[in-house]
């Protein structure tokens, strides 16, 4: 972690914060760069895929559109064309494992329902293909796990579609919290909810594997952990569900959970499918800073107090968006022969801690988390 001076901070000019975090040219190949941008085969033509994805690759360095794979052809065709992506290059999951013998396709990018993540990026993994993969990572840990044994074993990376992670305002935020300005962090709160709407796959527990938690509630877990910069040792959960509410009739609504680490740090966390929510906040001993909206897609703003003064942190605007550098960094980390940022034991961390979220909700105690979650799971 970085530290920065007060100046930079209060001003907002995040210098260096790029690099520091493995984002900038730091993180890029040298003389290993290939003379061609690495190819994505996108899995599942959704609308997150669609209208958030693949429109980001036109400013992207390191990454082009070259594949994709869907079980309704009128996408492929209409996609297909609009992409210009040959008809070669288009596959449904019936023909998907012949995509080994494409060598225009370097990554698979897996964002299919959660339940489905798993067995795609193995498949992807055993065609000899790096993966990227939607969070959350899995339905489980044991899921989880496989993926990385899979990759391991394949020799291929492993990368989870966190794209806060690549963020300006939530980079700003982390180094701001490591760098001692606002005095030792005592207390951050996280809150990430909306009004799901009857009718879809995220509602129905064998394909989401869960309700809010699984979905929006992953953004107050991640935040809450990126802030702390360690790891949690105890979660208490509970959950609140109106089961007269047909939408949820196998998944959860509201989850409320609070995660105490070993410096001493209290996380308290909300994770809600009938409340709008998207913000963190973070107090220190001689400060604090607050992020509203924290993780949405655009608009991100950010505040920050200290000696009594309150300012709203202005960052210039990136070279690339969230999600043209998320897209680019697992090129990168393949070219430089590094670890990616948002590994898939990064993935594996946050379905142990909601495992044991949803235990704690069921069981009514606090719930002691597994040491390994510092050092990732065995044999990693």
């Amino acid at each position: 972690m970085m530290t920065a001076n007060r100046r930079t901070i209060m001003a907002g000019a995040g210098a260096g914060l790029a690099v520091a975090y493995g984002l900038g040219s730091g993180a890029r190949a040298n003389a290993a760069q290939p003379q061609r941008k690495l190819g994505y085969a996108i899995v599942g033509l959704g609308y997150y895929a669609t209208q958030q994805i693949m429109p980001q690759f036109r400013d992207c360095e390191f990454a082009r559109l070259t594949a994709l794979v869907s079980g309704t052809p009128e996408k492929l065709e209409r996609y297909g064309e609009e992409y210009g992506i040959p008809v070669t290059h288009r596959y449904s999951y019936a023909d998907y494992d012949s995509i080994r013998d494409n060598p225009d396709i370097d990554i698979v990018y897996v964002v299919l329902p959660n339940a489905m993540h798993a067995e795609y990026s193995i498949r992807a993994a055993q065609a000899g293909k790096h993966v990227m993969c939607e969070k959350p990572m899995a339905v489980s840990a044991a899921e989880c796990e496989a993926m990385i044994a899979a990759c391991r074993k394949a020799g291929t990376k492993l990368m989870i579609g966190y794209r806060s992670q690549f963020e300006p305002h939530n980079l700003h935020a982390m180094a701001l919290a490591q760098s001692g300005d606002l005095g030792p962090t005592q207390i951050i709160t996280s809150e990430h909810g909306f009004y799901a709407q009857p009718n879809q796959w995220r509602l129905e527990r064998p394909m989401s594997g869960g309700g809010s938690l699984m979905d929006i509630g992953i953004y107050s877990l991640q935040a809450a952990r990126y802030l702390a910069g360690e790891e949690p040792v105890e979660v208490t959960a509970m959950e609140s569900t109106d089961r007269s509410d047909p939408r949820f009739a196998s998944v959860e609504d509201r989850i409320d959970f609070v995660l105490r680490f070993p410096s001493g740090i209290m996380a308290s966390c909300v994770s809600s499918y009938s409340s709008n929510h998207n913000n963190f906040r973070l107090h220190g001993t001689e400060g604090w800073l607050r992020a509203e909206p924290a993780t949405a897609y655009t608009g991100h703003r950010l505040w920050v107090e200290r000696d009594g003064q309150t300012q709203e942190i202005n960052l210039p605007p990136p070279d690339k968006n969230q999600f043209a550098a998320q897209l680019d960094h697992l090129p990168q980390a393949i070219m430089a022969g590094t670890q990616p940022r948002a590994s898939g034991e990064e993935g594996w961390r946050d379905l142990s801690i909601i495992e044991a979220i949803y235990r704690s909700a069921r069981e009514g105690r606090a719930i002691r988390l597994p040491e390994t979650l510092a050092t990732g799971p065995a044999g990693a």
